[in-house]
């Protein structure tokens, strides 16, 4: 397989130093790669491999000679390179919100709709991270029959913020424990011991950014333009590794053995029917690996055609960096 010459945007942040172990792990067919920070991280210095490499402040020469671009910054800084990425005729793979949504643009999980990537002109589009927990989930499913209805309720851990929202949580663990006023600055009041069902900014009709993402990003994911979400987003005191309450309607009704088998068969996924006396996973399970794991599957008593489920994913690695790794390898072998 020929190597491809790849640059991270945001390297020094949590999920760009995730793309780089993943890179290393997956042993994907890196030939240079690029470290592109902002000017507070320039100088700073990441293992890979067998050496060092130096973080370099971004400007918008910085992409000449790379084939590919890793997205691990946010919507403003995405939507400030992409022109330059595509114009040293890069591709660039976002993390971010920048393009999720817009229709050139593939938004694309490979083991769902990989055969998007194809359709890209320079810009390919990474989802959400509890769209990808979740649609990982309910793949299986939706090939059984497609899948019309969702309500979902997501619990979503501190890292979701950033370096910044675990080290504030753990932070006011710290504080808690000594018997201090635990501070907070990253969420909108106190995490530990307690949850936040409000996660981005609030739309006119009471739901926040946050919540519309998994119906608008699914709906192109799953080529299903009709397919309908109610989502309620709650942040808790969890380091790492989102959890995810699905209830779901399909078409034609689906036996939660047929779920079962389908969720057992799909690549990506893990069933949990027994793991340690219990059949559901929970966040330290699935922290540092990734797939996405299901359990509780288990028929709706208020609709024939209804399903539950519980599931776990690491949110920084299949959530965002692995995914994104991901198409770049389908990309180097396409």
């Amino acid at each position: 397989m020929k190597q491809w010459n790849v640059g991270i945007l945001g390297a020094t942040g949590v999920v760009g130093r995730q793309m780089l172990k993943l890179l290393e792990e997956r042993e994907t067919p890196v030939g240079e790669l690029r470290l592109l920070a902002g000017p507070r991280s320039e100088g700073e210095r990441l293992r890979f491999r067998s050496g060092w490499l130096t973080a370099e402040r971004t400007e918008e020469d910085s992409f000449a000679g790379l084939d590919a671009v890793l997205g691990a910054a946010d919507e403003n800084i995405s939507r400030r390179y992409a022109p330059a990425i595509r114009d040293s005729g890069a591709v660039y793979i976002d993390n971010s919100s920048a393009f999720r949504l817009e229709p050139e643009v593939p938004l694309v999980v490979p083991e769902i709709n990989g055969e998007d990537v194809l359709t890209h002109r320079g810009i390919i589009a990474n989802p959400n991270c509890s769209t990808i927990i979740t649609l990982m989930a309910i793949a299986g499913i939706y090939r059984l029959s497609p899948v019309e209805r969702m309500t979902v309720c997501t619990y979503q851990a501190a890292s979701g913020a950033g370096k910044e929202g675990i080290r504030e949580l753990e932070n006011q663990m710290i504080a808690l424990t000594r018997g201090e006023r635990a501070e907070h600055r990253v969420f909108p009041t106190q995490l530990a011991l307690n949850v936040i069902p409000h996660i981005g900014e609030e739309g006119p009709d009471g739901f926040t950014q946050e919540e519309k993402k998994l119906q608008n990003e699914g709906r192109r994911i799953l080529h299903a333009p009709d397919l309908k979400v109610c989502c309620t987003c709650v942040r808790v005191p969890v380091l790492r590794s989102h959890s995810i309450a699905v209830t779901l309607q399909t078409r034609e009704p689906v036996s939660p053995e047929q779920a079962r088998q389908a969720v057992r068969l799909f690549p990506g996924c893990r069933l949990v029917e027994d793991r340690q006396g219990r059949n559901y996973p929970t966040p330290l399970d699935v922290t540092g690996q990734d797939l996405v794991w299901v359990g509780r599957i288990r028929r709706d008593p208020t609709d024939e055609r209804g399903l539950c489920l519980w599931c776990c994913g690491d949110q920084i690695r299949k959530g965002a960096a692995t995914n994104a790794v991901q198409i770049l390898e389908q990309l180097i072998g396409a």
